[in-house]
């Protein structure tokens, strides 16, 4: 080897070395450095949470309406999930489901016992993409028919089948051909979907009401009329309750306002607290599936199945379904008025319990970063809607606080 051959390879090395000297790089410049960068950061660097306020790194409070994105309905390092964590994490981390385990066990009848009557046949897996993912397939497998209808507006996820359910165009294209035999019809619209239906129809999947699509709630009479026109054509209905789930809308399901449960459900976000979870609920009468048509590594670990267990069992002793409907009664009685008020770019104010939409005249992204440097955190819904999502163990107070920011910022 020549000297100019060994110097070159040092120098080659010492970039190598220099390249993964991370050691330097602050919190937003390491995530910046080596995330995908995949999603778009606001400039805020969150460090501590209880209930529903969020420090940051300077030690500044905020008031939380992004709720994890509806995972967080609990609260921020809820008691009963935090040491139902410690406890397991002290006892078993993993078992697959090829072996029984006794913490998966009560969290399969603790669903079993909230979820709508004759729901208890259970996959369990990891979030809410995954969830609905494992629900196509079901839908596929029982009715031994392709296709499914979704709905304009709707959102269901990013992966592969979750995408081709989802509508939203900037979500969709890069990732064509998606899987055939998906149709999307409007929201709310029954005679919509009964012109969609055809002898390939396998299902129907909805949300009881859009959240990332702009906090769309149905009129009275729409998803009984869906769940007669499934029961009559023999088309299965999967109702997403992976946002409306778990006490979000001021009942235990968003389904529930309307007396409607599907054949499937698909649950996830909040069902453990905050930790990772998801599960699709299937009606029994479905009986057992065939084994090996479908599964999931960490699906059910014990850690999650604890926290799952100790987060209903929470939803159920603070009724968080009734303190959502009359917090959200709350919220909305001052939020409403901003709609139509002079100098107002709010053009109406939507929702049920605390899922609750504002849509503007203007986009909503400034009006996000003007509520952060105001000490309210918030979420879009499509381009022109502000999301509020806070956690349902939320004080009145924090409410009027965030409510006199919001009509700060949406109010000239």
């Amino acid at each position: 080897m020549s000297i100019q051959e060994s110097d070159l390879g040092a120098e080659t090395a010492a970039a190598t070395a220099l390249s993964h000297d991370f050691s330097n790089l602050s919190v937003r410049e390491t995530e910046d450095r080596l995330e995908s960068g995949v999603y778009p950061k606001r400039e805020i660097t969150i460090v501590r949470g209880e209930g529903a306020k969020l420090w940051d790194d300077t030690g500044r409070e905020y008031v939380d309406c992004v709720g994890g994105q509806g995972s967080a309905n609990l609260g921020h390092c809820n008691p009963y999930v935090v040491e139902a964590i410690e406890k397991q994490a002290r006892t078993l981390l993993n078992c697959p489901e090829i072996f029984y385990n006794d913490t998966r066990a009560e969290v399969l009848k603790k669903l079993a016992e909230v979820s709508p009557p004759g729901m208890n046949r259970i996959f369990l897996c990891n979030s809410g993409t995954e969830a609905v993912e494992g629900a196509l397939k079901f839908a596929r497998l029982l009715t031994g028919k392709t296709d499914i209808i979704a709905t304009v507006r709707g959102f269901h996820g990013r992966s592969m089948g979750a995408l081709s359910a989802t509508w939203e165009k900037k979500y969709r294209d890069p990732f064509y051909p998606l899987i055939p035999g998906f149709t999307h019809v409007p929201y709310n619209k029954i005679e919509a979907i009964r012109e969609a239906i055809t002898d390939k129809t396998a299902a129907v999947l909805i949300e009881p009401i859009q959240g990332e699509g702009g906090v769309h709630v149905p009129s009275d009479d729409f998803l009984p009329a869906l769940r007669k026109l499934c029961d009559e054509t023999g088309v299965l209905l999967i109702l997403d309750e992976i946002q409306t789930g778990f006490c979000r809308t001021g009942k235990f399901w968003g389904g529930d306002h309307y007396g409607v449960k599907g054949d499937l459900m698909t649950v996830a976000k909040s069902i453990a607290g905050g930790i990772p979870m998801g599960a699709v609920l299937m009606d029994e009468r479905f009986g057992p599936l065939d084994k090996s048509t479908h599964g999931s590594t960490f699906g059910g670990n014990p850690l999650t199945a604890a926290a799952a267990v100790a987060a209903i069992r929470y939803m159920q002793d603070y009724r968080l379904d009734q303190r959502s409907a009359e917090l959200g009664e709350y919220f909305m009685g001052k939020l409403q008025p901003l709609a139509g008020k002079p100098g107002s770019v709010v053009r109406e104010v939507r929702g049920k319990g605390l899922i609750i939409g504002l849509e503007l005249k203007q986009k909503v992204v400034p009006y996000l970063k003007a509520l952060m440097d105001r000490g309210v955190l918030a979420l879009p819904a499509g381009p022109n809607v502000l999301r509020l999502l806070p956690p349902l163990v939320i004080e009145r107070e924090q409410l009027d606080f965030a409510a006199e920011q919001i009509a700060a910022v949406l109010v000239g």
